[in-house]
């Protein structure tokens, strides 16, 4: 199979195409050299490489960051999920695109609507949720509209070993690491009761491979181990993992204005199509996600 991943060269990108390749695909990625949102380049690069799959990753991630700059959040997540499905309808065998959007979309939730499953209201809480779903609303018109082979993903929090500390887990590590080499007795954290339910990235890589292959078009997958951890639970483990009895300090830099306090899953969906589950356990992830930041 080959395969086009946009945003390839990001954290999830890297190990997807890394798994990829190891599944004998023949895999090409673009990344910030080429502005999704831009209909010309996307088309130029999809007809270049003509694939038969198509893993759209490339968008602005960051929840936080989506509060500073709504506008530039929806140009590139909306019209740039538009102009990836319109360069794949162009080509002579339309390729499969698989959409990533998130959990987010589901929004603030009350514990009696846990877990989530794929029909649960959306409500998002934040320009990045709000951006997500209107790019499934055009990912699923392309499907209704044109026949076009199109699936949806609602992936769940992922983390591992490369990931940005742009993000809870990674930061946790990072700062932890940071605080030991310094000498430091304490630690800068944000809200630490909201409750996620994460998914090593290694897993999730091999779920989006498995929709391609198996996977309804016009249909929304979660993504996610049904599993729920607070935060003061990940830096818990965290600290232990790492030896280090550092004192937790709220910054109030590091709260949101909107944070979700809950989210669980079902990944019922996807693992009556696929088979698929979650297998690396969360202790695993940490542990390599803090070998990651003590090898830098």
């Amino acid at each position: 199979m080959r395969a086009l991943i946009t945003g390839g060269k990001g954290f999830v990108g890297h190990w997807l195409a890394t798994h990829l390749k190891d599944a004998g695909d023949e895999v090409a990625v673009i990344d910030i050299e080429t502005d999704v949102a831009d209909g010309a380049a996307v088309q130029k690069v999809v007809a270049d490489v003509a694939p038969d799959a198509i893993y759209h990753l490339a968008a602005m991630t960051h929840v936080g960051d989506s509060w500073e700059n709504p506008s530039q959040v929806l140009r590139v997540n909306v019209l740039g999920t538009a102009e990836v499905l319109a360069a794949a309808r162009a080509l002579a065998e339309p390729a499969t695109v698989l959409v990533v959007s998130s959990a987010e979309v589901y929004g603030v939730v009350s514990p009696a609507q846990l877990p989530l499953g794929e029909d649960t209201p959306t409500a998002p809480a934040s320009p990045y949720a709000a951006s997500k779903l209107a790019a499934e609303a055009v990912a699923l018109q392309a499907w209704r509209g044109y026949h076009q082979p199109v699936i949806v993903v609602r992936p769940f929090n992922h983390i591992g070993p490369g990931q940005s500390p742009n993000f809870a887990v990674p930061a946790l590590a990072k700062r932890i690491v940071e605080a030991r080499r310094t000498g430091a007795n304490s630690l800068r954290v944000g809200t630490l009761s909201t409750r996620r339910d994460f998914t090593d990235v290694r897993d999730v890589v091999e779920a989006y491979r498995l929709l391609i292959e198996q996977g309804v078009p016009g249909t929304v997958y979660n993504v996610c181990s049904g599993r729920d951890v607070a935060i003061s639970e990940v830096a818990a483990q965290l600290l232990e993992l790492a030896g280090a009895d550092l004192s937790l300090v709220i910054d109030p830099d590091l709260v949101r204005p909107v944070d979700v306090p809950v989210l669980r899953g079902d990944a019922g969906l996807l693992h009556a199509a696929t088979g698929w589950e979650a297998r690396i356990p969360l202790a695993t992830t940490l542990a390599d996600v803090l070998s990651s930041w003590e090898s830098d």
